[in-house]
């Protein structure tokens, strides 16, 4: 048994032949007959593997599925590498918006209505990059304020010092600032 058939589930092509050349007998009919039930053995195992894996990912995930006229926001940094060269992450927001849904596009992306600032990115976005907007009006979130580059990051500038205080660490003083920052530069 080939672990090329385990894997692909389908005959390979091999250099042996298990016939004799000018009859039609089968070779080492048994060896033939126990490898046959040691992939349909192997392949029900894998089976039973899968059906249990899938079984535990369909227990707690749900499918997103926006309705055209919802309300999403969405990721501001979708890949890991984009704001790298901020000095902190920490505080930077995820997601933006209220942004409408146009349209569904394929079965999990959708087209969503950008803002001026983001015309010049592309306006469709698969469903793990968008969340959905629970219409609440003591929400403060307002886009504007944010401005957003073509590389879905974004610059802050510091507004006042709110604190600062020296502190000792080995002998020597560090002082420590506390800054409120702002993302418009007003």
């Amino acid at each position: 048994m080939a672990p090329y058939e385990v894997l692909y589930g389908r005959k390979y092509k091999t250099p042996l032949c298990w016939y004799m050349f000018g009859e039609t007998i089968l070779y080492a009919s048994n060896l033939v007959q126990r490898q046959n039930d040691q992939i349909k053995m192997i392949r029900e195992k894998i089976k039973v593997s899968q059906d249990r894996q899938k079984s535990y990912y369909d227990g707690w995930r749900k499918p997103l599925e926006f309705q055209v006229g919802d309300y999403v926001f969405l990721k501001v940094s979708p890949t890991a590498g984009v704001g790298k060269a901020l000095k902190s992450r920490k505080l930077l927001p995820k997601f933006i918006g209220s942004l409408k849904i146009l349209q569904k596009v394929g079965s999990v992306a959708y087209r969503i209505a950008l803002p001026p600032s983001l015309s010049n990115m592309h306006s469709v976005f698969h469903v793990s990059q968008l969340k959905k907007y629970i219409l609440d009006q003591s929400h403060v979130i307002e886009l504007n304020l944010v401005q957003v580059q073509e590389n879905l990051s974004y610059d802050v500038f510091s507004v006042k010092i709110a604190d600062r205080q020296v502190k000792q660490v080995r002998g020597k003083e560090i002082s420590l600032v506390k800054v409120i920052w702002s993302t418009n530069d007003e």
